[in-house]
Formats: structure tokens, C-alpha cells, sequence
């Protein structure tokens, strides 16, 4: 283990937006950490950075307490969003500006300035002005900067929350694959789910300064922890649900479910890809509501008309349906369906009812 935090606590006016973390990174790992805003993320950087003292737990670097190491002790690097580049100094100045802090010598600065910038894909770019950088060039040179002292751990804050969207696509894929290269231990906290996905090894989502679920980015994204996890991932089907057998009972009628599901009142989860659509009397009768074309397949929303079958929660309104539809198969606002749903999609979910 790298990075360790046992039971890591900061308070502001009496509230903690830091409550008793615990969170182990090992060497080479990357792991980011999800949450809305609010949910203590940025803090646990600065925590570790040594940016915002504890009030209660600790932080540990390869097993030693860091509470009496200065920041610029520690052997971290950090990278904000807004890469806080020098506009008075060229781009290899940027780049070579903590080397030149620990005294490295002009010749050892150039070498891994000319190093940095090759493998972040600016060959040559040492002597341009900061001014003269598009924003996935300054991500560039901002990153070039962090790994110049070779940190022991690099931290990332929002790194491409600047960057349009596709920028962002291609950034992601070329830093994982950059961290592999040169062995990086990470530590980098988003908000966007696709973002921390695509780059980490492991997934940590936070809630009101808690750690809410760790795992890899395929369990996390199959198995939400609860029904804030799930929809803080983007899925709102999410009913109250009374698990008896294989089948579930909610305000959608029968809902299949997988075997091994436990059994009694859970939340249940239904993927949008796990509503199938077929024709009126095939199923829950609904009528589509709204359609928003996602790039990859369309998302039809569904208001079901029939009442749900009896023994099943009947709690004020039926809560509405997303359904993912290939774009030539999605039928049109005001058509009514039939709705059923595949066992291979549902999720029973941890934690507390949602709320109906």
C-alpha cells in the first residue's frame, strides 16, 4: 500500500465534509474518486496533499503519518483543473519549475523537460508561450509539470473538467495509457462518471463524505451499492421492491430477477436496456412520453397506464420507465407499447427505499 486513510476526518463549522475515511491506494494503481459536488472529493485531495489539515484520522505515505510533513514534503504532485499554469514563463519553464525547486541542475532540467513533453505528445514545445497553448495543450503541460519531480503519487483534480467533450474522450484514453508507461500511482477525483471509468483501475463514489462503494469500474457499474449510487450513474429506474422467488413485486407489476437475488424488501434496479418493448397486451401497457437521442441509441421514456398486477406497491403514482431503443426501433411520442422486463438487467440494490 501507497496511500493509506484511517478513519481521515475534516470538519468546517462543526459539520464534517470528511467523516472517518477509510481508503487504501497501492503502488501503480489508479484510482478516481466520483461524487457530486459536495460529497467531500476535492477535500480528500487536499487532505492527502497536505493542503487541508485533519481533525481526526490520518494519512499515511508507505506506512509513515504525514501529519508533520509539509506539503511540499510530501512527494506528491497535484494537478487542478484550471492547470494554474505561470503565464511569465515558457512552456519548458512550466515544466522544469518543481525540478528547479529541488535544485536539479540545468542540464538534468532539460533532459526530463524534453522527456515530459515528448511523451505527453508536445515535442519541441519548450520554448512556447503559455499564451499561445490551446486548453488540451495547457492539460498537457500542466501534466508534464505534476510528473517532472517524479512524484510518488500524482493527484488530479477535475483534470479535463475544462475540455469540450471529445477532447476529454481522446485525453483519457492517452493519460491511462501514460500512467501505464511510466508506472504512476493515482489519485484523481471527477464528477463525470465516464471520465473516472475509462481511466481507473478502481472506482471509489463518495456521498456527503462518505465512501459510498469502492470497486472496479465493471462492478461498480453492474452491481450499484444502493439507489444513490445507481442514480448518480444515470439510472432512474429505481422502485421499492418485495423480492419473493425469482420474481420481484413492484409498482410495475412482476419484475423477473435473478437467481441468486436476496430475497424480502430491497430497491430494485431495472437497466434501461433491460426494458423490452413489444406490442400493446405484450406486458405493462404504456405510452411513450419523450424521446432524447443519446448518439448510440435513443432514451424513450414511458408512462404506464395500466395498474400494477395485485399484491404489488401501489403507493401514489406509478413512477415512470426509460427504456434504451436501437434509433430505428424507437417508437414515436404518444404511441402506446407493451413493457417487459429481462432478469439479466435488474439489480437488487442495497441501502434504504428510494423515496416514491
Amino acid at each position: 500500500m501507497l496511500l493509506g486513510l484511517e478513519r481521515a476526518t475534516v470538519r468546517f463549522g462543526g459539520r464534517a465534509v470528511l467523516d472517518a475515511v477509510d481508503l487504501a491506494v497501492a503502488e501503480h494503481e489508479i484510482v478516481c474518486v466520483l461524487g457530486p459536488s459536495g460529497s467531500g472529493k476535492s477535500t480528500l485531495l487536499r487532505a492527502v496533499a497536505g493542503l487541508q489539515p485533519l481533525d481526526g484520522g490520518r494519512v499515511l505515505l508507505d506506512g509513515g503519518d504525514q501529519a508533520r510533513v509539509a506539503a511540499h514534503r510530501r512527494e506528491v504532485g497535484l494537478m487542478f483543473q484550471d492547470h494554474q499554469l505561470f503565464p511569465q514563463r515558457d512552456v519548458g519553464g512550466n515544466v522544469a519549475f518543481g525540478l528547479r525547486m529541488r535544485g536539479a541542475g540545468r542540464a538534468e532540467q532539460a533532459a526530463r523537460v524534453g522527456e515530459l513533453l515528448e511523451l505527453v505528445g508536445l515535442p519541441g514545445a519548450d520554448r512556447r508561450a503559455v499564451a499561445s497553448l490551446s486548453g488540451g495543450e495547457q492539460q498537457r503541460v500542466a501534466l508534464a509539470r505534476a510528473l517532472a519531480p517524479r512524484p510518488r503519487l500524482l493527484m488530479l483534480d477535475e483534470p479535463l473538467g475544462q475540455l469540450d467533450r471529445s477532447l476529454r474522450e481522446r485525453l483519457v484514453v492517452e493519460l491511462r495509457e501514460l500512467f501505464r508507461t511510466l508506472g504512476t500511482t493515482v489519485l484523481a477525483v471527477t464528477h463525470d462518471q465516464g471520465e473516472a471509468f475509462a481511466l481507473a483501475d478502481r472506482v471509489v463514489v463518495m456521498r456527503e463524505g462518505r465512501i459510498a462503494q469502492s470497486g472496479t469500474p465493471l462492478e461498480v457499474w453492474q452491481r450499484p451499492a444502493d439507489p444513490f449510487v445507481a442514480r448518480f450513474l444515470g439510472f432512474d429506474n429505481v422502485v421499492a421492491a418485495s423480492v419473493q422467488g425469482r420474481v420481484a413485486l413492484t409498482p410495475w407489476g412482476k419484475v423477473p430477477v435473478p437467481e441468486d437475488a436476496p430475497q424480502g424488501e430491497h430497491p430494485l434496479l431495472v437497466r434501461p436496456a433491460g426494458v423490452l418493448l413489444g406490442p400493446v397486451g405484450q406486458g405493462l401497457r404504456c405510452e411513450v412520453v419523450a424521446r432524447t437521442f443519446k448518439g448510440t441509441h435513443v432514451s424513450v421514456r414511458l408512462r404506464p397506464l395500466d395498474a400494477p398486477d395485485a399484491g404489488t406497491p401501489a403507493v401514489g403514482a406509478t413512477p415512470g420507465i426509460e427504456a434504451a431503443c436501437a434509433l430505428r426501433q424507437a417508437p414515436a411520442v404518444g404511441d402506446e407499447v407493451g413493457v417487459e422486463f429481462d432478469a439479466a438487467e435488474t439489480v437488487v440494490l442495497g441501502g434504504a427505499p428510494p423515496e416514491s
